[in-house]
């Protein structure tokens, strides 16, 4: 089984859809979603607008609907940042001379337990419904959460290489989903990582023992799509200059 999930094209926030350049952006991925379709067993997304419209012109050619999952939508669960003092502020995106001392961060199994995300209450259940969301979906393909790894079905899963599920989703989202099925904690991810608008994250189940699988990261933010068009990478979410013509 395969995993992919898109984070949606440039966005424009104040309005609540894609810039100009997200909206070529979500042309560019089309393509890219049309020669993966023969294999896509779901089309899930986010029920934001920025990953509907993202999604929209894929769906539109293929005459499909994603299932909308109100547990893909962002985590901007906001916070007060505890060094510059701003709110409102998303959980993430902490400066490194404070979020690189909580040793609470990296713990993969009680990150969420810690205060600053505790400070805002919807926090938590957001993360337990994603979760949710994931495992109801895997556990009808044959793969039923066990710990840190996925029990399989072997007669369900056995020629389901090329099965693939697409989400479209957001980066702290994404990130959150991420970290949930490689057991790395997602706060870690989202403070060193970086995924472009539009970008591409594939993840392939390993069943190299009989009843068990383990999910693991093939590419992460690939934006070969836009390469393709001769559309530059947008920065949207970095906090560093991005290599554009990636």
């Amino acid at each position: 089984m395969r995993l992919i999930f898109i984070r949606h094209a440039e966005p424009d926030y104040d309005r609540r859809t894609l810039t100009e350049k997200g909206f070529r952006e979500a042309q560019c991925l089309k393509d890219r979603i049309l020669r993966l379709d023969p294999y896509v067993a779901g089309y899930y997304s986010s029920p934001l607008e920025r990953a509907l419209l993202t999604a929209a012109p894929a769906m539109e050619a293929l005459n499909k609907k994603p299932v909308v999952c109100d547990w893909l939508k962002e985590f901007s669960y906001m916070i007060k940042d505890p060094v510059t003092g701003r709110y409102p502020q998303v959980p993430w995106d902490f400066m490194p001379q404070y979020w690189t001392r909580q040793e609470l961060f990296y713990d993969r199994d009680k990150w969420y337990e810690h205060e600053i995300f505790r400070s805002n209450p919807d926090y938590e259940p957001a993360v337990f419904a994603l979760r949710k969301g994931l495992d109801d979906i895997l556990e009808k393909f044959g793969y039923t959460r066990c710990g840190g790894y996925y029990a399989r079905n072997d007669e369900k899963t056995e020629n389901d290489d090329d099965v693939t599920l697409v989400f479209f989703a957001h980066l702290g989202a994404g990130f959150e989903a991420l970290g949930y099925l490689t057991g790395i904690s997602p706060i870690v991810l989202k403070q060193t990582f970086f995924m472009a608008p539009s970008s591409v994250t594939v993840l392939n189940a390993e069943k190299r023992m009989p009843g068990a699988a383990m999910f693991r990261i093939q590419v992460l933010g690939d934006t070969g799509h836009l390469a393709r068009c001769g559309e530059p990478v947008s920065g949207a979410g970095a906090f560093s200059s991005v290599i554009k013509d990636l």
